[in-house]
């Protein structure tokens, strides 16, 4: 791991601008290429080849990747964010969203949107690059063929702690109630069911997709018990906390983790042995797409090894790209809370649609969450 900071601080994966929304709700982010979703010209609006709008994560874009695909196409790309795959569903059923035509969901949001006849079945022909994909993100399950969607970035949910707080080192979730006692009100977890239930369920054993209710209430209970240890949910808050030393121990994304670790030479990422989260974000083209074109041709950019490879250095995330890790400097390639080794993650598990039992999560959550 190097000591060197990386050169860009970002929201993490889960999070949006929330505190820029709420005060400057019609801001232009970097002046131009950025901004708020609210901003956002009416669905049918946009009949401009030369300009395209992509609907993203926070911080999954920045001003030098947008110049640059603006310098080799011709093509302006304007990325507005949003903070949840539920949102970007939401505004793009609302037809609050017809104006964008790339967008990044996740592996499961990306199935609920093949059944749901929201994507465009990508043309493959006219995609340059993916026999550049590692084996693994060429044979999706959950978009068979990569028909619909193409892996840009991936990563874990782990824990990130510090060795001169936190000894024995942990290993698994279930370490987190072994050590209650000495970690009280000083560890957090993420602020989302998906992955806080995944990782009881694993703590217990079973699947982090798990659909068997008595299973889902397991882990509810487990969670029930830790809670009076734990200082909060959140997917953000636990940076500053950390580093501060206020807290111990956080539960988060690897990209979050990698990320901060060069600015405290004692924080350390733990991927649980039992197994995690294998979350993969994609790009993919709503059928509603005004700038077809324009969207292909982003997808072809995002292929480019090197493109690929600056993104990994520039903003710390995993990349689906073999071409692309290659290029990258031993630090990173060695770096496992970027790279965990192959059978790290074939205990993992990719996060899949939960149908009707989606409602039983989200009443245990809300129970959860406001007891």
């Amino acid at each position: 791991m190097t000591n060197q900071p990386r050169s860009r601080k970002r929201p993490n994966r889960r999070q949006f601008l929330q505190a820029a929304a709420s005060t400057l709700p019609w801001l232009a982010l970097s002046g131009c290429g950025w901004r708020l979703a609210n901003v956002r010209p009416a669905a049918g609006s946009q009949d401009d080849a030369n300009l395209l709008y992509i609907y993203t994560w926070a911080g999954y874009t920045d001003q030098d990747l947008l110049d640059r695909f603006e310098e080799e196409t011709g093509i302006r790309a304007i990325a507005d964010v949003y903070d949840s795959n539920e949102a970007m569903l939401a505004r793009l059923q609302a037809g609050g969203g017809g104006a964008y035509s790339i967008i990044y969901p996740s592996e499961y949001m990306v199935q609920k949107m093949i059944n749901m006849g929201m994507l465009l079945e990508l043309d493959q022909p006219r995609i340059e690059g993916m026999y550049r994909l590692f084996p693994r993100f060429q044979q999706a399950d959950y978009d068979p063929g990569n028909r619909h969607s193409v892996p840009v970035s991936w990563g874990t949910t782990g824990l990130v702690y510090n060795t001169q707080q936190v000894q024995p080192p942990p290993e698994d979730w279930d370490y987190l109630w072994v050590y209650q006692q000495q970690l009280a009100k000083r560890m957090t977890l993420v602020n989302d069911v998906r992955e806080v239930m995944g990782a009881a369920l694993k703590k217990l054993g079973y699947s982090y997709n798990s659909t068997n209710v008595e299973h889902i209430q397991a882990a509810y209970q487990a969670l029930m018990d830790l809670k009076p240890a734990i200082a909060s949910f959140t997917s953000d808050a636990w940076r500053p906390q950390i580093l501060s030393g206020d807290l111990k121990i956080a539960m988060c994304y690897s990209s979050d983790a990698t990320e901060i670790m060069p600015e405290n030479e004692d924080l350390r990422y733990v991927l649980p042995e039992s197994g995690s989260s294998l979350w993969i974000d994609t790009l993919a083209i709503p059928k509603t797409a005004p700038n077809v074109e324009g969207a292909y041709a982003w997808i072809n950019f995002m292929l480019q090894p090197d493109v690929a490879a600056r993104i990994v250095e520039r903003l710390s995330f995993a990349t689906p790209n073999k071409a692309a890790y290659n290029l990258l400097p031993p630090d990173l390639k060695n770096d496992t809370s970027l790279f965990p080794p192959e059978e790290a993650l074939e205990r993992c598990e990719n996060l899949e649609p939960l149908g009707e039992v989606e409602a039983v999560y989200d009443r245990y959550w809300t129970k959860l969450t406001s007891s």
